[in-house]
């Protein structure tokens, strides 16, 4: 299982940030899902990468919603994050990268995720489909919408 782990952070951290669109809660994110798979295991029938890929998902959609709840809650202009001055070409780039999760964000979470699968981390339709136990026709249909 090291070895297979080691092969598998780098996906899932890119996968993470796919889902979070910030470097930060991506790594809280690959963390979690480590910590969680490590604390209670693997089932014996079950493969190890989407199984890894579910967990970082479902972890994410319990972090979301909770952040929607704390976000309504708390308003106060002190607790918003500060934003870090870079160079001009780390800017262009990181405007870029805010537009694209800006539409990553306007997507509903089970498409953003099969997006996610197939355009950054390479899977194919059917890897998607039993990674998100959903059929093939419904991954597709996502990704055509």
């Amino acid at each position: 299982m090291k070895k297979q782990l080691t092969t598998l952070i780098p996906m899932i951290r890119r996968f993470a940030f796919s889902l979070t669109g910030n470097q930060h809660d991506a790594d809280d994110l690959l963390q979690n899902t480590i910590e969680r798979v490590l604390s209670k295991g693997v089932p014996a029938d079950v493969d190890l990468n989407k199984w890894f890929f579910k967990i970082c998902r479902n972890l994410w959609i319990d972090e979301y919603r909770s952040r929607k709840v704390r976000q309504t809650a708390t308003t106060a202009p002190e607790l918003a994050e500060e934003t870090i001055e870079s160079t001009e070409k780390e800017h262009a780039s990181q405007a870029r990268l805010a537009e694209i999760n800006t539409a990553m964000d306007i997507l509903p979470d089970d498409q953003r995720s099969i997006l996610s699968l197939v355009a950054i981390q390479g899977m194919s339709y059917k890897e998607v489909a039993e990674t998100m136990s959903v059929p093939i026709g419904t991954v597709m249909s996502r990704l055509a919408r």
